[in-house]
């Protein structure tokens, strides 16, 4: 049996597998949200205006800053949502609690998108 140290060296394979399964895990992400298609729709339309408008470089950051943000943040909410549906498959109000809490977080870090989108690109139009 392995010690501890033996199993905690760094090693460029298993880098390389976390990775390979970061990008399986945004590949279930994008395939399994229908809420992940409207965020890249509309990450697809900012982008277009971004260039259309041609903003200035620190607006395209805060835009790259609060686009993965919702991102992220939808991404969060069906990790959670998974886990809750795996480990509470009936109905219990605490699952129900912590779906919803997620889903506010998604809804917050859309609504402060939203309004930087808006901040940003209301001088252009």
């Amino acid at each position: 049996m392995k010690n501890d140290s033996q199993n905690n060296k760094f090693s460029i394979v298993k880098r390389a597998k976390s990775f390979v399964h970061a990008g399986r895990g945004i590949g279930v992400f994008i395939k399994t949200t229908h809420n992940a298609w409207i965020h890249l729709v509309a990450l697809f339309a900012v982008v277009s205006l971004g260039f259309y408008f041609q903003i200035t470089h620190v607006e395209w950051m805060v835009l790259v800053l609060v686009c993965g943000l919702v991102l992220a943040s939808e991404a969060f909410n069906t990790a959670i949502e998974i886990d809750i549906d795996l480990t509470s498959p009936e109905y219990h109000p605490y699952a129900r609690d912590t779906k919803d809490v997620a889903a506010g977080a998604v809804l917050i870090s859309s609504i402060t998108a939203l309004i930087v989108g808006l901040i940003i690109f209301a001088h252009y139009l």
